[in-house]
C-alpha cells in the first residue's frame, strides 16, 4: 500500500514502534512510500506529525497538504538512493554561496550586506576551518579547495532524514552558511531566513512591497522553518 489513494479509505490513525524507528498505520496496516519502502522514521515525534497529517485528509487525500509525509518519502526512496549525489551538490553551494556576492553599491546595501553576513562567514571559517572569498558583483570568485572539501565533509555527518531538511535550508536560501548556522543553532530558522532575504528587504524599503512577492516569500518562509523542523525531529531519540 503506498498511502497515497485518492479517496480516505480508512477510519483510525495510529503510530507503532517499528525496526529503525517509528511507523504510521492506517487502520492497522502501515504506510509505504511511492516505492513501496516501509515509511518508518527515526523518532515518534516525526511519526506523531505524519500522522497528524493524515488524520487530517478528509474524502479526498491531497499530498500537497502533507510536507512531513513527502519529506519522509523523499528521504526514503530518493536521498537513500543518491545520498552521494545529494552531498555534492549541498557541498557545491559553497562554491557559489549567497553570502560571499555583495553588491558594489548602494553604500548602505554594501553595509547591510556586511553587518548580516560577515560575522557567518567568520563563524563558519572557524567552526569548521573553511574559510571564503568574498566578492563584490556577480563574477564566479574560485572558492579554496580545503575549505569545499571541508564543507563536503561536515554534510556527510547527517543521516538520509536530516540531509532532507538541510537539503531545502541550502535551497531556499541559497547559502550553505546560513543552513549550517540554522541547523546548529547560532541561529533560528526565522532569523536564518530573513538574514537571506537582505536584498529583497533592501528592495522593499525602496520600491515597495509587491503582493505576489510578498506571498511567495510568506510560503518559502514557511517551508524553510518545516525544514529545520524536520532536521530537528529526525534527531535519533536518546
Amino acid at each position: 500500500m503506498s498511502g497515497w489513494a485518492s479517496k480516505r479509505f480508512w477510519q483510525t490513525t495510529s503510530v507503532d514502534i517499528a525496526e529503525g524507528g517509528y511507523a504510521v498505520a492506517l487502520d492497522g496496516r502501515p504506510v509505504r512510500t511511492p516505492l513501496k519502502k516501509p515509511l518508518v522514521v527515526p523518532t515518534a515525534e516525526f511519526a506523531n506529525a505524519i500522522a497528524a497529517e493524515w488524520d487530517a485528509q478528509e474524502d479526498t487525500v491531497d499530498p500537497t497538504t502533507m510536507p512531513f509525509t513527502r519529506a519522509a518519502n523523499a528521504a526514503l526512496d530518493k536521498v537513500s538512493a543518491q545520498r552521494e549525489e545529494v552531498r555534492q551538490i549541498l557541498a557545491d553551494y559553497a562554491g557559489t554561496d549567497l553570502l560571499c556576492y555583495r553588491a558594489t553599491g548602494p553604500e548602505t546595501l554594501v553595509a547591510r550586506q556586511a553587518a548580516a553576513w560577515d560575522a557567518h562567514l567568520d563563524w563558519a571559517a572557524q567552526r569548521y576551518g573553511a574559510p571564503l572569498t568574498v566578492t563584490s558583483g556577480i563574477v564566479p570568485v574560485a572558492q579554496p579547495k580545503g575549505s569545499l572539501d571541508a564543507y563536503r565533509a561536515e554534510v556527510a555527518w547527517f543521516s538520509d532524514f536530516e540531509l532532507t531538511g538541510f537539503h531545502d535550508l541550502v535551497a531556499i536560501s541559497g547559502s550553505l552558511i546560513l543552513a549550517f548556522a540554522v541547523a546548529e543553532g547560532r541561529i533560528s530558522a526565522a532569523e536564518g531566513y530573513d538574514t537571506s532575504r537582505i536584498d529583497e528587504l533592501w528592495q522593499i524599503e525602496q520600491w515597495g512591497e509587491d503582493e505576489e512577492a510578498s506571498a511567495l516569500a510568506e510560503h518559502k518562509r514557511s517551508e524553510f522553518l518545516r525544514a529545520f523542523r524536520v532536521m530537528q525531529m529526525s534527531k535519533p531519540e536518546i
